[in-house]
């Protein structure tokens, strides 16, 4: 079975008509590409604005749940946790662990308070603030450039180089945005994160400031903001005669959990740029100070005598998700059908 066109055209002319096919076919999807670009600058903005530092801020309860082992709330603004970290430890009293059951056993009541002059930065939030500002920056260089005064004049050459460079800006903008969800999502619940080891407040963020051996670790997962709030030990710490006999007899026993009789590097005086903006200039998921070297004498070994994480789901950043995770379905969209009338293009050229 064969295929005539009428009236007959001769091959060259039919070569003609297939190039101006495929280069209105490719400015078309340029144009429309471009189109979405502008629907995804516009959803990015929504996503900064989320994370905006307007007051008040997000207002958060972080308690324990089933007991009041920690009680309190935090306020945030912007990528920072501003004011309201007011953490109660509580020391029930014998009737009181009957009802309640778990309890700080190994510190003091303490109440912890954020000191108003030194506000914490939560480092991924920072990074996923950069993310935003550099896509939407990208996306405004994308349609202005992208854009040719007139389009259907515009000769194949041109229509191939701006195709070009806007799947070259998406595929940029598309890193950029799985990033942010990925920074958002955090690690897996059941990997350990050793980061709390470099990455803890400073005592001196709070009012009074933080006893001795004692960790606060503040992260993201699942869209919740984590504490992760650890009483620690010193490895050569002198044990009590009457500790050791309690071991030995099985009338003492030491609080069970994930780290339990495992030797931590810990650097006591925390991270030291936690109340500074942090970038990560190459996109990485982890902050920068992650991959800080520390020399031994900075550290200490310690083990976590106990250990307590309380987290509380945040509106904004649950919506901030979703908004992100629908501008990339948006987007890898966008670019599968750009690629797609560019992969017809680039075909023909190769077999010239």
């Amino acid at each position: 079975m064969s295929l005539d066109i009428w009236p007959p055209v001769s091959p060259e002319e039919l070569a003609i008509k297939v190039a101006e096919t495929q280069r209105r076919e490719l400015a078309w999807i340029v144009e429309r590409t471009l189109e979405i670009c502008d629907e995804l600058k516009h959803g990015l903005e929504d996503c900064y604005a989320l994370l905006a530092p307007v007051d008040p801020g997000s207002t958060l309860v972080m308690s324990t749940p089933r007991n009041e082992r920690v009680k309190g709330t935090i306020t945030r603004v912007g990528t920072r946790i501003v004011k309201g970290i007011r953490l109660l430890t509580h020391s029930f009293t014998r009737a009181a662990q009957k009802t309640l059951g778990l309890q700080f056993k190994t510190i003091p009541p303490q109440a912890l308070t954020l000191s108003h002059s030194v506000p914490i930065h939560i480092h991924a939030l920072d990074t996923v603030h950069t993310h935003l500002n550099e896509s939407i920056d990208l996306l405004g260089l994308l349609v202005a450039n992208s854009k040719p005064s007139n389009p259907s004049a515009a000769d194949t050459p041109t229509v191939n180089s701006t195709a070009q460079s806007l799947s070259s800006g998406l595929r940029l903008l598309a890193d950029s945005i799985a990033a942010s969800i990925a920074l958002l999502k955090g690690p897996p619940i059941n990997e350990p994160d050793a980061r709390w080891t470099t990455q803890s407040c400073p005592p001196g963020h709070f009012s009074p400031p933080l006893m001795p051996n004692f960790s606060l670790y503040i992260t993201l997962q699942e869209c919740s903001i984590v504490l992760v709030l650890r009483a620690l030990e010193p490895v050569d710490a002198p044990v009590h005669f009457g500790t050791k006999l309690g071991l030995a007899i099985g009338t003492y026993r030491r609080l069970e959990h994930d780290e339990a009789d495992i030797v931590f590097k810990w650097k006591p005086g925390g991270d030291d740029l936690s109340d500074t903006k942090r970038v990560s200039a190459n996109h990485t998921v982890e902050p920068p100070a992650a991959s800080r070297k520390l020399s031994d004498s900075q550290l200490e070994e310690v083990y976590v005598r106990e250990k307590v994480r309380v987290e509380s789901a945040d509106p904004s950043l649950i919506s901030l998700y979703s908004k992100l995770g629908y501008l990339s379905i948006m987007l890898e969209q966008a670019r599968c059908n750009l690629d797609a009338v560019m992969s017809v293009q680039l075909k023909m050229y190769t077999e010239e």
